[in-house]
């Protein structure tokens, strides 16, 4: 009788340490998904700036204050950065307006780069084919960059109220050959230092292939514009799609 009572405690012992299995992979399962949502949300709001990037007298500071303050400014060279709220509806973002002089654009840039939701390159429509290359290399520059690899990036045409404008498609056709030469330099460049670091800039495109933006890890997107006559209606749906 004793045998048998003490083999009933073990068995009921056994089916509540069975029973109490599942609840407790479900505790642990529930923890994992929860931090899992808490690391996501972290970052999404850890990166909410929008960010307007390009050479210097592209426009980018007129481009800033039209779409925030809907003025056109006379403006000068920017030597710091411009920093504002854009609000639709509920939703808001950063607007930062990086200054496009060489000595002080990768100061800035690298500042707020890790806060980037989306990138905003701007390129003067007139004087693109001109400055082709110091444009390519700039791009590039954002686009290999370890920071930026999750960011949509849209390259804002703009100055298109003048007659000598280039189109979106002319300059993307432009861009990427240049940006294959750019990317042919850089690679003999790492080449010839022989070393590997996860936290250099990378390497664009497919292998073998000529440059395309189709090939980059981000979500490349060309439209023109003209902040002169506030034609920025594009850029504020492609901001509020991304809020």
């Amino acid at each position: 009788m004793d045998k048998m009572n003490e083999n009933t405690r073990e068995n009921t012992e056994n089916l509540s340490e069975l029973n109490m299995t599942p609840i407790l992979l479900a505790a642990v399962l529930g923890f994992v998904i929860m931090a899992i949502i808490l690391i996501l949300r972290k970052r999404s709001l850890g990166r909410r700036d929008f960010l307007l990037t390009g050479l210097s007298e592209s426009g980018k500071s007129a481009i800033f204050m039209q779409i925030l303050y809907n003025k056109f400014p006379n403006t000068l060279t920017s030597i710091t950065e411009n920093v504002g709220e854009y609000r639709s509806g509920r939703s808001s973002g950063r607007l930062i307006d990086i200054p496009g002089h060489y000595r002080v654009r990768n100061k800035y840039f690298d500042q707020f780069k890790h806060s980037a939701k989306a990138i905003i390159f701007v390129v003067d429509s007139v004087t693109v084919q001109k400055e082709v290359r110091d444009v390519a290399d700039v791009l590039y520059s954002v686009l290999a960059d370890v920071a930026t690899q999750s960011c949509p990036v849209l390259v804002l045409c703009n100055k298109h109220d003048l007659s000598t404008a280039k189109g979106a498609q002319v300059i993307k056709s432009i861009l990427e050959k240049e940006m294959n030469i750019v990317r042919s330099t850089r690679s003999r460049k790492l080449q010839s230092v022989g070393e590997e670091d996860a936290s250099k800039p990378l390497c664009l495109g497919k292998e073998g292939k000529d440059f395309e933006f189709s090939h980059v890890q981000q979500n490349v997107q060309f439209i023109e514009c003209s902040a002169k006559e506030n034609q920025l209606n594009n850029l504020s749906d492609w901001i509020e799609r991304l809020l």
